[in-house]
Protein backbone atom coordinates (compact mmCIF):
# COMPACT_ATOMS: atom_id res chain seq x y z
CA UNK A 1 0.00 0.00 0.00
CA UNK A 2 2.90 2.56 1.13
CA UNK A 3 4.65 1.23 -1.94
CA UNK A 4 1.68 2.40 -4.35
CA UNK A 5 1.06 5.37 -3.01
CA UNK A 6 5.03 6.27 -2.95
CA UNK A 7 4.91 5.50 -7.08
CA UNK A 8 1.87 7.72 -7.41
CA UNK A 9 3.64 10.97 -5.37
CA UNK A 10 6.72 9.85 -7.85
CA UNK A 11 4.63 9.79 -10.79
CA UNK A 12 3.14 13.41 -9.61
CA UNK A 13 6.37 14.92 -9.57
CA UNK A 14 7.76 13.62 -12.72
CA UNK A 15 4.64 15.19 -14.55
CA UNK A 16 5.24 18.79 -12.53
CA UNK A 17 8.81 18.49 -13.07
CA UNK A 18 7.81 17.88 -17.04
CA UNK A 19 4.97 20.46 -16.92
CA UNK A 20 7.78 22.80 -15.84
CA UNK A 21 10.26 21.72 -18.55
CA UNK A 22 7.96 22.04 -21.18
CA UNK A 23 6.71 25.59 -19.72
CA UNK A 24 10.41 26.79 -19.91
CA UNK A 25 10.88 25.76 -23.35
CA UNK A 26 7.39 26.93 -24.67
CA UNK A 27 9.00 30.35 -22.82
CA UNK A 28 11.95 30.13 -24.51
CA UNK A 29 10.54 29.45 -28.10
CA UNK A 30 8.15 32.45 -27.78
CA UNK A 31 11.00 34.65 -26.98
CA UNK A 32 12.48 33.44 -29.92
CA UNK A 33 9.72 34.01 -31.83
CA UNK A 34 9.43 37.78 -30.41
CA UNK A 35 13.11 38.58 -31.31
CA UNK A 36 12.67 37.69 -35.12
CA UNK A 37 13.68 40.39 -37.59
CA UNK A 38 11.40 42.18 -39.95
CA UNK A 39 8.32 40.82 -40.36
CA UNK A 40 7.73 37.41 -39.23
CA UNK A 41 7.94 38.51 -35.10
CA UNK A 42 4.56 39.76 -36.21
CA UNK A 43 3.63 36.36 -38.19
CA UNK A 44 4.89 33.80 -35.72
CA UNK A 45 2.59 35.36 -32.91
CA UNK A 46 -0.33 36.31 -34.88
CA UNK A 47 -0.55 32.60 -35.62
CA UNK A 48 0.01 31.47 -32.45
CA UNK A 49 -3.19 33.83 -31.58
CA UNK A 50 -5.42 32.71 -34.75
CA UNK A 51 -4.38 28.64 -34.07
CA UNK A 52 -4.63 29.17 -30.17
CA UNK A 53 -7.76 31.18 -30.33
CA UNK A 54 -9.83 30.11 -33.33
CA UNK A 55 -13.19 28.75 -32.96
CA UNK A 56 -12.60 26.02 -35.18
CA UNK A 57 -9.32 24.42 -36.57
CA UNK A 58 -8.25 27.11 -39.17
CA UNK A 59 -7.21 25.91 -42.79
CA UNK A 60 -3.88 26.28 -43.98
CA UNK A 61 -5.46 28.77 -46.40
CA UNK A 62 -7.96 30.58 -44.00
CA UNK A 63 -5.01 31.03 -41.89
CA UNK A 64 -2.53 32.85 -44.48
CA UNK A 65 -5.52 34.63 -45.44
CA UNK A 66 -6.45 36.07 -41.92
CA UNK A 67 -2.49 37.17 -42.06
CA UNK A 68 -2.27 38.84 -45.15
CA UNK A 69 -5.55 41.17 -43.58
CA UNK A 70 -4.09 45.03 -43.35
CA UNK A 71 -5.78 46.30 -40.37
CA UNK A 72 -8.75 49.10 -41.53
CA UNK A 73 -7.73 48.72 -45.41
CA UNK A 74 -10.79 48.88 -47.61
CA UNK A 75 -8.40 46.88 -50.33
CA UNK A 76 -7.04 43.13 -49.17
CA UNK A 77 -3.68 42.61 -50.93
CA UNK A 78 -3.25 38.86 -52.44
CA UNK A 79 0.33 39.74 -52.41
CA UNK A 80 0.15 39.55 -48.73
CA UNK A 81 -0.45 35.97 -48.53
CA UNK A 82 2.82 34.01 -46.78
CA UNK A 83 2.77 30.35 -47.43
CA UNK A 84 2.23 27.72 -45.02
CA UNK A 85 6.09 27.29 -45.11
CA UNK A 86 6.46 30.46 -44.05
CA UNK A 87 4.41 30.72 -41.54
CA UNK A 88 5.78 27.50 -39.57
CA UNK A 89 8.99 28.87 -39.47
CA UNK A 90 7.74 32.55 -38.48
CA UNK A 91 6.25 30.07 -35.47
CA UNK A 92 9.54 28.35 -34.95
CA UNK A 93 8.42 24.89 -35.31
CA UNK A 94 4.61 25.78 -32.94
CA UNK A 95 2.56 24.84 -35.51
CA UNK A 96 1.96 22.26 -37.59
CA UNK A 97 -0.58 20.94 -40.56
CA UNK A 98 -2.60 18.36 -39.85
CA UNK A 99 -2.54 15.71 -42.23
CA UNK A 100 -5.78 14.24 -41.47
CA UNK A 101 -8.25 17.25 -41.54
CA UNK A 102 -5.86 19.86 -43.68
CA UNK A 103 -6.53 22.24 -40.99
CA UNK A 104 -3.14 23.71 -38.76
CA UNK A 105 -3.33 23.04 -35.12
CA UNK A 106 -0.68 23.46 -32.53
CA UNK A 107 2.80 20.95 -32.55
CA UNK A 108 1.03 19.35 -28.73
CA UNK A 109 -1.66 19.82 -26.76
CA UNK A 110 0.49 20.97 -24.12
CA UNK A 111 0.91 24.31 -25.73
CA UNK A 112 -2.23 25.12 -25.87
CA UNK A 113 -2.64 24.65 -21.82
CA UNK A 114 0.51 26.80 -21.72
CA UNK A 115 -0.79 29.12 -23.71
CA UNK A 116 -4.11 29.29 -21.96
CA UNK A 117 -2.32 29.59 -18.68
CA UNK A 118 -0.39 32.64 -19.92
CA UNK A 119 -3.14 34.95 -21.19
CA UNK A 120 -0.32 38.07 -21.02
CA UNK A 121 1.54 36.45 -23.96
CA UNK A 122 -1.79 37.99 -26.28
CA UNK A 123 -2.88 41.76 -25.71
CA UNK A 124 -6.88 41.03 -26.30
CA UNK A 125 -6.85 38.49 -28.56
CA UNK A 126 -10.29 38.14 -29.59
CA UNK A 127 -10.79 41.60 -30.15
CA UNK A 128 -8.02 41.96 -32.49
CA UNK A 129 -9.61 38.78 -34.12
CA UNK A 130 -13.08 40.35 -34.54
CA UNK A 131 -10.97 43.40 -35.99
CA UNK A 132 -9.39 41.44 -38.66
CA UNK A 133 -12.24 39.59 -39.87
CA UNK A 134 -14.63 43.01 -40.01
CA UNK A 135 -12.01 44.50 -42.39
CA UNK A 136 -12.06 41.61 -44.28
CA UNK A 137 -15.92 41.47 -44.37
CA UNK A 138 -15.71 45.65 -45.17
CA UNK A 139 -12.53 44.93 -48.10
CA UNK A 140 -14.09 46.04 -51.58
CA UNK A 141 -13.26 42.34 -52.74
CA UNK A 142 -15.60 40.91 -50.29
CA UNK A 143 -18.49 43.49 -51.11
CA UNK A 144 -18.26 42.97 -54.78
CA UNK A 145 -18.93 39.42 -54.07
CA UNK A 146 -22.86 38.75 -55.34
CA UNK A 147 -25.43 36.76 -52.93
CA UNK A 148 -27.77 36.52 -55.72
CA UNK A 149 -26.84 34.40 -57.73
CA UNK A 150 -24.82 32.97 -55.67
CA UNK A 151 -20.80 33.19 -56.05
CA UNK A 152 -18.20 30.30 -56.12
CA UNK A 153 -16.47 31.71 -52.84
CA UNK A 154 -13.36 29.35 -53.10
CA UNK A 155 -10.92 31.89 -53.97
CA UNK A 156 -11.67 33.79 -50.88
CA UNK A 157 -10.63 30.96 -48.18
CA UNK A 158 -11.05 33.19 -44.82
CA UNK A 159 -15.12 34.29 -45.83
CA UNK A 160 -16.60 31.84 -44.12
CA UNK A 161 -14.78 32.05 -41.22
CA UNK A 162 -15.11 35.85 -41.08
CA UNK A 163 -19.19 35.44 -41.48
CA UNK A 164 -19.87 32.95 -39.04
CA UNK A 165 -17.27 33.72 -36.22
CA UNK A 166 -16.62 37.75 -36.55
CA UNK A 167 -19.35 38.12 -33.90
CA UNK A 168 -18.42 35.68 -31.54
CA UNK A 169 -15.35 37.21 -31.27
CA UNK A 170 -17.34 40.66 -30.55
CA UNK A 171 -19.32 39.07 -28.00
CA UNK A 172 -15.76 37.98 -26.00
CA UNK A 173 -14.49 41.24 -26.25
CA UNK A 174 -14.60 44.34 -28.50
CA UNK A 175 -12.47 47.43 -28.78
CA UNK A 176 -13.99 50.81 -29.82
CA UNK A 177 -12.61 50.69 -33.29
CA UNK A 178 -14.52 47.20 -33.75
CA UNK A 179 -17.46 49.00 -32.99
CA UNK A 180 -16.88 51.36 -35.80
CA UNK A 181 -15.93 48.53 -38.39
CA UNK A 182 -18.89 46.72 -37.25
CA UNK A 183 -20.67 49.91 -38.03
CA UNK A 184 -19.32 50.49 -41.08
CA UNK A 185 -19.96 46.86 -42.36
CA UNK A 186 -24.29 47.42 -41.74
CA UNK A 187 -24.09 50.47 -43.33
CA UNK A 188 -24.10 48.64 -46.43
CA UNK A 189 -25.21 44.88 -45.46
CA UNK A 190 -28.09 44.47 -47.48
CA UNK A 191 -27.34 41.27 -49.78
CA UNK A 192 -23.71 41.16 -48.11
CA UNK A 193 -22.36 37.91 -49.20
CA UNK A 194 -21.80 37.11 -45.17
CA UNK A 195 -25.40 36.97 -44.30
CA UNK A 196 -26.09 33.89 -46.48
CA UNK A 197 -22.89 32.17 -45.05
CA UNK A 198 -23.86 32.79 -41.45
CA UNK A 199 -27.23 31.68 -41.38
CA UNK A 200 -26.30 28.72 -43.84
CA UNK A 201 -24.69 27.67 -40.25
CA UNK A 202 -28.42 28.06 -38.24
CA UNK A 203 -30.09 24.79 -37.62
CA UNK A 204 -33.48 24.18 -39.10
CA UNK A 205 -33.79 27.42 -40.54
CA UNK A 206 -35.06 27.28 -44.10
CA UNK A 207 -33.78 30.01 -46.19
CA UNK A 208 -35.90 29.21 -48.43
CA UNK A 209 -35.44 32.02 -51.79
CA UNK A 210 -32.98 33.70 -50.02
CA UNK A 211 -31.11 34.86 -52.79
CA UNK A 212 -34.04 37.23 -54.42
CA UNK A 213 -35.20 39.38 -50.90
CA UNK A 214 -33.70 38.74 -47.57
CA UNK A 215 -34.06 42.16 -45.70
CA UNK A 216 -31.52 40.89 -42.62
CA UNK A 217 -30.29 44.28 -41.28
CA UNK A 218 -27.47 45.20 -38.45
CA UNK A 219 -30.20 45.23 -35.11
CA UNK A 220 -31.12 41.60 -36.31
CA UNK A 221 -26.80 40.60 -36.84
CA UNK A 222 -25.82 42.20 -33.55
CA UNK A 223 -28.75 40.26 -31.64
CA UNK A 224 -28.15 37.22 -33.01
CA UNK A 225 -24.44 37.68 -31.72
CA UNK A 226 -25.21 39.17 -28.41
CA UNK A 227 -22.88 42.18 -29.09
CA UNK A 228 -24.61 44.13 -26.33
CA UNK A 229 -22.29 47.51 -27.56
CA UNK A 230 -23.37 47.11 -31.30
CA UNK A 231 -27.23 46.67 -30.66
CA UNK A 232 -27.12 49.61 -27.54
CA UNK A 233 -25.02 51.85 -30.41
CA UNK A 234 -27.78 50.84 -33.35
CA UNK A 235 -30.81 51.65 -30.69
CA UNK A 236 -29.58 54.85 -29.83
CA UNK A 237 -28.44 55.74 -33.37
CA UNK A 238 -32.07 55.06 -34.35
CA UNK A 239 -31.70 53.12 -37.44
CA UNK A 240 -33.67 50.33 -37.21
CA UNK A 241 -37.59 49.70 -36.05
CA UNK A 242 -36.93 47.10 -33.32
CA UNK A 243 -40.26 45.58 -34.28
CA UNK A 244 -39.12 45.02 -38.07
CA UNK A 245 -38.94 41.29 -38.92
CA UNK A 246 -36.18 39.84 -41.63
CA UNK A 247 -36.57 38.31 -44.03
CA UNK A 248 -38.25 34.99 -42.15
CA UNK A 249 -39.76 37.62 -39.91
CA UNK A 250 -37.06 36.95 -37.31
CA UNK A 251 -36.94 40.55 -35.04
CA UNK A 252 -34.32 41.41 -32.77
CA UNK A 253 -36.13 40.25 -29.81
CA UNK A 254 -36.82 36.65 -31.92
CA UNK A 255 -32.77 36.30 -32.85
CA UNK A 256 -31.81 37.16 -29.19
CA UNK A 257 -34.48 34.55 -27.60
CA UNK A 258 -33.10 32.19 -30.20
CA UNK A 259 -29.19 32.50 -29.08
CA UNK A 260 -30.04 32.81 -25.35
CA UNK A 261 -28.56 36.21 -25.00
CA UNK A 262 -30.18 37.23 -22.46
CA UNK A 263 -28.34 40.53 -21.56
CA UNK A 264 -29.26 41.57 -25.09
CA UNK A 265 -32.89 40.18 -24.23
CA UNK A 266 -33.40 42.21 -21.56
CA UNK A 267 -31.80 45.29 -23.12
CA UNK A 268 -34.62 45.23 -26.16
CA UNK A 269 -37.24 44.37 -23.26
CA UNK A 270 -36.98 47.88 -22.11
CA UNK A 271 -38.62 49.71 -24.97
CA UNK A 272 -41.84 50.58 -24.66
CA UNK A 273 -42.72 49.78 -28.05
CA UNK A 274 -41.63 46.44 -28.03
CA UNK A 275 -43.40 43.97 -28.99
CA UNK A 276 -42.69 40.27 -27.03
CA UNK A 277 -45.28 38.59 -28.60
CA UNK A 278 -44.82 39.25 -32.50
CA UNK A 279 -44.65 35.90 -34.63
CA UNK A 280 -42.18 35.03 -37.04
CA UNK A 281 -43.31 34.05 -40.58
CA UNK A 282 -44.19 30.16 -38.95
CA UNK A 283 -46.01 32.19 -36.25
CA UNK A 284 -43.29 31.43 -33.54
CA UNK A 285 -43.09 33.79 -30.66
CA UNK A 286 -39.31 34.86 -29.11
CA UNK A 287 -40.63 32.51 -26.53
CA UNK A 288 -40.29 29.40 -28.56
CA UNK A 289 -37.90 29.62 -29.96
CA UNK A 290 -35.62 30.31 -26.58
CA UNK A 291 -37.95 27.05 -25.47
CA UNK A 292 -36.87 25.56 -28.74
CA UNK A 293 -33.22 25.71 -27.63
CA UNK A 294 -33.28 25.39 -23.94
CA UNK A 295 -32.24 28.81 -22.88
CA UNK A 296 -33.61 28.75 -19.71
CA UNK A 297 -32.53 32.35 -18.70
CA UNK A 298 -34.38 33.72 -22.16
CA UNK A 299 -37.43 31.71 -21.00
CA UNK A 300 -37.59 32.75 -17.62
CA UNK A 301 -37.00 36.40 -18.55
CA UNK A 302 -40.09 36.41 -21.57
CA UNK A 303 -42.43 34.17 -18.75
CA UNK A 304 -41.77 37.15 -16.10
CA UNK A 305 -44.09 39.49 -18.98
CA UNK A 306 -47.75 39.66 -18.56
CA UNK A 307 -48.30 40.38 -22.09
CA UNK A 308 -46.45 37.15 -23.16
CA UNK A 309 -48.60 34.32 -24.64
CA UNK A 310 -46.89 31.22 -22.86
CA UNK A 311 -49.21 28.77 -24.64
CA UNK A 312 -49.27 30.68 -28.49
CA UNK A 313 -49.37 27.66 -31.20
CA UNK A 314 -47.18 28.57 -34.48
CA UNK A 315 -48.35 28.28 -37.94
CA UNK A 316 -47.43 24.07 -37.36
CA UNK A 317 -50.27 24.45 -33.88
CA UNK A 318 -46.97 23.54 -31.87
CA UNK A 319 -46.75 25.60 -28.23
CA UNK A 320 -43.60 26.59 -26.42
CA UNK A 321 -44.06 23.83 -24.08
CA UNK A 322 -43.89 21.55 -27.61
CA UNK A 323 -40.72 22.82 -28.81
CA UNK A 324 -39.12 22.54 -25.38
CA UNK A 325 -40.71 18.33 -25.18
CA UNK A 326 -39.30 17.90 -28.50
CA UNK A 327 -36.22 18.67 -27.33
CA UNK A 328 -35.60 17.04 -23.98
CA UNK A 329 -35.21 20.62 -22.04
CA UNK A 330 -36.66 19.24 -18.59
CA UNK A 331 -35.91 22.87 -16.83
CA UNK A 332 -37.99 24.45 -19.61
CA UNK A 333 -40.76 22.46 -19.49
CA UNK A 334 -41.13 22.84 -16.11
CA UNK A 335 -41.14 27.08 -16.12
CA UNK A 336 -43.48 26.58 -18.93
CA UNK A 337 -45.89 24.19 -16.76
CA UNK A 338 -45.80 26.80 -14.41
CA UNK A 339 -47.94 28.83 -15.45
CA UNK A 340 -51.66 28.12 -15.73
CA UNK A 341 -52.82 28.98 -19.00
CA UNK A 342 -50.37 26.37 -20.47
CA UNK A 343 -52.04 23.27 -21.54
CA UNK A 344 -49.93 20.01 -20.96
CA UNK A 345 -51.88 18.05 -23.28
CA UNK A 346 -52.53 20.41 -26.19
CA UNK A 347 -52.12 18.66 -29.45
CA UNK A 348 -50.80 20.55 -32.58
CA UNK A 349 -52.06 20.58 -36.23
CA UNK A 350 -51.08 16.92 -36.46
CA UNK A 351 -52.74 15.55 -33.32
CA UNK A 352 -48.92 15.19 -31.34
CA UNK A 353 -48.91 16.52 -28.16
CA UNK A 354 -46.01 17.00 -25.58
CA UNK A 355 -45.52 13.69 -24.66
CA UNK A 356 -45.94 12.85 -28.19
CA UNK A 357 -42.71 14.60 -29.21
CA UNK A 358 -40.74 13.95 -25.59
CA UNK A 359 -41.42 9.77 -26.34
CA UNK A 360 -40.23 9.93 -29.81
CA UNK A 361 -37.14 11.65 -29.30
CA UNK A 362 -36.50 9.83 -26.67
CA UNK A 363 -36.49 12.14 -23.35
CA UNK A 364 -37.36 10.45 -20.66
CA UNK A 365 -36.97 13.21 -17.99
CA UNK A 366 -39.96 15.09 -19.80
CA UNK A 367 -41.84 12.25 -20.36
CA UNK A 368 -41.71 11.55 -16.47
CA UNK A 369 -42.84 15.67 -15.99
CA UNK A 370 -45.22 15.42 -18.17
CA UNK A 371 -47.14 12.54 -17.04
CA UNK A 372 -46.86 13.25 -13.27
CA UNK A 373 -49.77 16.08 -14.81
CA UNK A 374 -52.88 14.77 -14.85
CA UNK A 375 -54.54 16.50 -17.64
CA UNK A 376 -52.25 14.36 -19.69
CA UNK A 377 -53.55 11.48 -21.57
CA UNK A 378 -50.07 9.05 -21.65
CA UNK A 379 -52.44 7.00 -24.63
CA UNK A 380 -54.05 9.61 -26.78
CA UNK A 381 -53.82 9.23 -30.52
CA UNK A 382 -52.89 11.78 -33.11
CA UNK A 383 -53.98 12.40 -36.79
CA UNK A 384 -52.34 8.92 -37.77
CA UNK A 385 -53.31 6.33 -34.94
CA UNK A 386 -50.00 6.78 -33.46
CA UNK A 387 -49.85 6.98 -29.71
CA UNK A 388 -46.59 8.22 -27.83
CA UNK A 389 -45.68 4.33 -26.84
CA UNK A 390 -46.07 4.14 -31.01
CA UNK A 391 -43.44 6.39 -31.50
CA UNK A 392 -41.33 5.44 -28.43
CA UNK A 393 -41.47 1.77 -29.94
CA UNK A 394 -40.65 2.86 -33.23
CA UNK A 395 -37.83 4.66 -32.75
CA UNK A 396 -36.59 2.01 -29.92
CA UNK A 397 -36.81 4.13 -27.09
CA UNK A 398 -36.91 1.26 -24.56
CA UNK A 399 -36.90 3.53 -21.36
CA UNK A 400 -39.89 5.96 -22.18
CA UNK A 401 -41.72 2.68 -23.92
CA UNK A 402 -41.31 0.91 -20.12
CA UNK A 403 -42.09 4.37 -18.31
CA UNK A 404 -45.33 4.52 -20.48
CA UNK A 405 -46.37 0.37 -19.42
CA UNK A 406 -46.46 1.76 -15.96
CA UNK A 407 -49.54 3.57 -16.62
CA UNK A 408 -52.79 1.28 -16.99
CA UNK A 409 -54.31 3.74 -19.27
CA UNK A 410 -51.59 2.77 -22.36
CA UNK A 411 -52.87 0.42 -24.19
CA UNK A 412 -49.49 -1.77 -25.85
CA UNK A 413 -51.63 -3.44 -28.30
CA UNK A 414 -53.37 -0.56 -29.71
CA UNK A 415 -52.96 -0.49 -33.62
CA UNK A 416 -52.29 2.69 -35.82
CA UNK A 417 -54.41 3.99 -38.84
CA UNK A 418 -51.77 1.55 -40.93
CA UNK A 419 -53.09 -1.17 -38.72
CA UNK A 420 -49.62 -1.59 -37.07
CA UNK A 421 -49.13 -2.17 -33.23
CA UNK A 422 -46.29 -0.92 -31.01
CA UNK A 423 -44.59 -4.33 -30.86
CA UNK A 424 -44.68 -4.33 -34.92
CA UNK A 425 -43.07 -1.07 -35.31
CA UNK A 426 -40.58 -2.55 -32.33
CA UNK A 427 -39.89 -5.50 -34.55
CA UNK A 428 -39.57 -4.04 -37.94
CA UNK A 429 -37.17 -1.89 -36.52
CA UNK A 430 -35.06 -4.55 -34.78
CA UNK A 431 -35.19 -2.74 -31.80
CA UNK A 432 -35.22 -6.12 -29.57
CA UNK A 433 -35.05 -4.77 -25.77
CA UNK A 434 -38.69 -2.92 -26.60
CA UNK A 435 -40.08 -6.18 -28.38
CA UNK A 436 -39.11 -7.72 -24.76
CA UNK A 437 -40.60 -4.99 -22.89
CA UNK A 438 -44.03 -5.51 -25.45
CA UNK A 439 -43.80 -9.14 -25.75
CA UNK A 440 -42.63 -10.57 -22.37
CA UNK A 441 -42.16 -14.59 -22.26
CA UNK A 442 -45.26 -14.60 -19.78
CA UNK A 443 -46.93 -13.45 -22.67
CA UNK A 444 -46.08 -15.60 -25.03
CA UNK A 445 -46.86 -18.54 -22.99
CA UNK A 446 -50.21 -17.16 -22.41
Amino acid sequence: MQESTLYRRRERLSKMTDGFRLGNAYRATIERIKAQDGDKSRLGMAALMWVSHGERPLGADELSYALAVELGSTNFNGGNVPSMSTLADCCQGLITVDKETSTVRLIHFTLQEYLSTHPDIFSHPHSAMAEICLTYLNSKQVKAISADPPTNILHTPFLEYCSVYWGVHAKRDLSDYGISLALELFEKYDRHISIELLLEQVEHLDLGDFGTSFPFNGLHCASFFGINEVVATLIKMGCYDINEGDFLGYTALAWAAHSGHEEVLKMLLTFEDINPNKPNDYGQIPLSHASWNGHEAAVSTLLGLEEVSPDQPDNYGQTPLSYASQNGHDAVVKMLLGREEVNPDRADNDGQTPLSYAAWNGHEGVVKILLAREEVHPDKLDNYGQTPLSYAAHLGHAEVVKILLAHEEVDPYKPDNNGQTPLMLAAMCGHKRVVALLNPPEAVTQ
